[in-house]
């Protein structure tokens, strides 16, 4: 199974905005979040990129990504009908093939030994075992609101991948418990999904079956849930972080970690320590 076209989906009423916001990246130079993404993309050795949008926000968005707007196909979704229905918006654009998938509002920055993108990481591995791959990570309970998750259990002789049989959108503590539990985990953690995926053209059906029933909201979770039942799926823990910007102080987090693995590491790090010891010194002036 080759990779060769990826989808990011960025039109919700919350999140059209988080792409075109600026940071410094790994290399000192100045960005936008959607050129970021789109080079984490192209590390995987993609280079035929839709992007799901707002109507009327393609000219942002090519302007925001510079020298790469010649690789995007951009999508409108005209129906607030949930991330689920934002994915089927590129069913043209996928034609019928396995993508790679990413969200509009998350950065990621690996920790592999070898230098590996996270996006790449993912890439192999469906490649690999030709199936749909979904990125986790393995996260406290107390940020389960913020994500889906997955329960199953993992591959003999393979740490980092799991085989899915359960799918939930933003579970309570208590469901997951019910549900998610993953053999090998620490206690209070679960395996949430991470931001990037690689799908086959049975998720593409699933969505469709979603969108026949009028549903007013469609979750890419409830599709997942039954590729989980159809086909093979699997789960791959990447050796890297992700930083959601559309979080309270979510933009300066991934600022932080993004400058913290780059070139400048050292004098961001200086400069922090500077920070912190200004603002103690402030907080306890008489200390």
């Amino acid at each position: 199974m080759k990779i060769t076209k990826a989808v990011i989906t960025a039109a919700g009423r919350h999140q059209r905005d988080l792409p075109l916001q600026t940071l410094i990246d790994r290399d000192g130079i100045q960005k936008s979040a959607l050129q970021i993404i789109i080079e984490e993309i192209i590390t995987a050795g993609i280079h035929d990129i839709c992007v799901v949008i707002h109507p009327g926000d393609a000219e942002a968005y090519a302007a925001a990504v510079g020298a790469h707007a010649h690789r995007l196909t951009f999508v409108e979704q005209h129906e607030p009908r949930g991330y689920g229905y934002a994915v089927l918006c590129a069913r043209e654009f996928v034609g019928g093939a396995p993508f790679l998938h990413l969200v509009g509002d998350h950065l990621y920055v690996s920790d592999d030994a070898e230098g590996i993108a996270c996006a790449q990481q993912v890439v192999r591995v469906a490649e690999a075992h030709a199936c749909s791959v979904s990125a986790v990570q393995a996260t406290r309970e107390s940020l389960l609101p913020n994500y889906g998750a997955v329960g199953g259990k993992r591959l003999p002789n393979r740490p980092r991948l799991y085989q899915i049989d359960h799918v939930l959108e933003k579970p309570t503590p208590t469901e997951a418990e019910q549900t998610l539990l993953v053999p090998g985990l620490r206690a209070g953690y679960y395996l949430c999904f991470f931001g990037i995926h690689v799908l086959t053209p049975a998720v593409i059906e699933l969505l469709a079956e979603q969108a026949a029933t009028n549903a007013d909201t469609m979750t890419l979770s409830d599709a997942l849930a039954r590729l989980a039942h159809r086909e093979r799926y699997l789960a791959y823990e990447v050796i890297g972080r992700r930083y959601d910007i559309g979080v309270r102080y979510g933009l300066l987090n991934a600022q932080i970690a993004l400058a913290l693995a780059g070139r400048d590491r050292a004098e961001v790090l200086a400069q922090l320590v500077e920070l912190l010891a200004t603002g103690a010194a402030t907080a306890h002036p008489h200390a």
